[in-house]
């Protein structure tokens, strides 16, 4: 089987739910991944194979191939194809899996993998309640009723669970969700992101243009004290607001290439795709499937936990990634180095690539090799991707 290579990557920087991004149809925001990609390799747009993107509410703004629609918004010819992927908070992580696997087959030689979500124009749900309202049902059917009676399938309740399986307190979690904080200032201050975002016009009340390249979600101000002032979302709960991902919008993407790519147009690689994988887990807790998943990523991949140098564990709750270095035995200085989706933003289906984008340049950064991303899934489900940087 041949190797597939990422030659580029690249991000948004994240907009806060009816912030600095809410002027964007997220079409155009994909648009940009796209032309970044190519302009970054220098690549003919017309060389491209396929458009695999991610996008979870694939409604409204979001319909009808969200991932063909941001390619005729782009400079890439009406001959480049594209396809919608759905795996729930993993779907340009399984954009970027299917994009690999495509090359790694041969079929394919350049493939992008890429994710966008605007949570502000299509909220969160939006495809499910739209569709209730219209008098079309809901999507959980008769005999899934049978086999999960009277359950309401829930990302928060969830959370609860995973809170209480591993024991961990509310002290805790707040005190994660402020170390997340911390960390994206640190890196944002650092100009840590600087090579991985793309910049966005946006334009203020008065009218006036400038570029929009720092996560809007971050809060600068952040103290422990005000972390632990949130109210429970929950009574006897641990979970809080302040404690939860953000509602972001953004787009994010990665360019993905056989060896015989690199020969022929004379393209760097910045990491090679070591393993891939996805795992299926009990829905109702939901959000545990990234922990047995690692493990048997590992396994499959023949390396231990202490092999990896650099973790992206995506911070739907903090009770996820917290539980999960519980389980793994990872160093949590490892992990989410410049900070995660508590402090940075979650944007659905954009944040598979955005979390690659962000732990392919991390390894260059920091002159490692090895890392590794996951994510839970609603659903129960996780992909588990590990990367060599070259």
């Amino acid at each position: 089987m041949g190797e597939a290579y990422i030659v580029a990557a690249t991000r948004t920087a994240g907009g806060r739910k009816g912030g600095k991004l809410k002027d964007w149809h997220p079409v155009d925001l994909g648009a940009v991944v796209l032309n970044e990609l190519v302009d970054r390799t220098g690549m003919d747009p017309a060389r491209v194979e396929d458009v695999v993107m991610g996008c979870v509410m694939q409604v409204g703004e979001q319909a009808i191939n969200v991932a063909r629609n941001a390619v005729m918004a782009s400079k890439l010819p009406e001959s480049v194809p594209g396809t919608s992927i759905d795996r729930q908070c993993g779907s340009s992580q399984q954009a970027l899996q299917f994009a690999a696997q495509a090359v790694m087959s041969g079929t394919q030689d350049v493939v992008i993998a890429a994710g966008v979500e605007s949570m502000t124009r299509v909220p969160m749900g939006s495809s499910a309640a739209l569709a209730a309202k219209a008098g079309m049902g809901q999507y959980k059917s008769p005999r899934m009723e049978e086999r999960y009676p009277n359950i309401q399938f829930s990302q928060f309740m969830g959370a609860e669970m995973m809170a209480k399986k591993y024991g961990l307190t509310k002290d805790q979690l707040d005190e994660y969700a402020y170390h997340s904080h911390q960390r994206a200032i640190a890196a944002t201050q650092a100009g840590a992101f600087k090579d991985e975002i793309v910049a966005l016009k946006i334009k203020d009340e008065a009218g006036a243009e400038s570029d929009h390249t720092v996560d809007e979600g971050i809060r600068f101000d952040a103290s422990l004290d005000g972390i632990r002032g949130v109210k429970l979302l929950a009574e006897g709960g641990a979970i809080t607001a302040a404690t939860s991902s953000q509602i972001c919008d953004g787009a994010s993407g990665v360019m993905i290439v056989s060896e015989k790519a690199l020969k022929e147009f004379g393209l760097t690689p910045m990491a090679r795709i070591h393993h891939l994988s996805v795992m299926g887990h009990d829905p109702v807790i939901m959000l545990e499937a990234p922990l047995p998943a690692t493990q048997r990523a590992l396994e499959r991949a023949g390396m231990k936990i202490d092999d990896i140098d650099l973790f992206e564990v995506n911070e739907a709750f903090a009770s996820v990634p917290v539980a999960w270095l519980k389980a793994t035995g990872a160093n949590p200085e490892n992990m989410n180095v410049n900070g995660g989706a508590i402090a940075l933003g979650h944007p659905l289906g954009a944040s598979g690539t955005k979390l690659m984008t962000t732990l392919v340049h991390g390894l260059k950064a920091r002159n490692k090799r090895y890392g590794l991303q996951t994510m839970c899934e609603g659903g129960g489900m996780a992909n588990v991707t590990i990367i060599e940087r070259l």
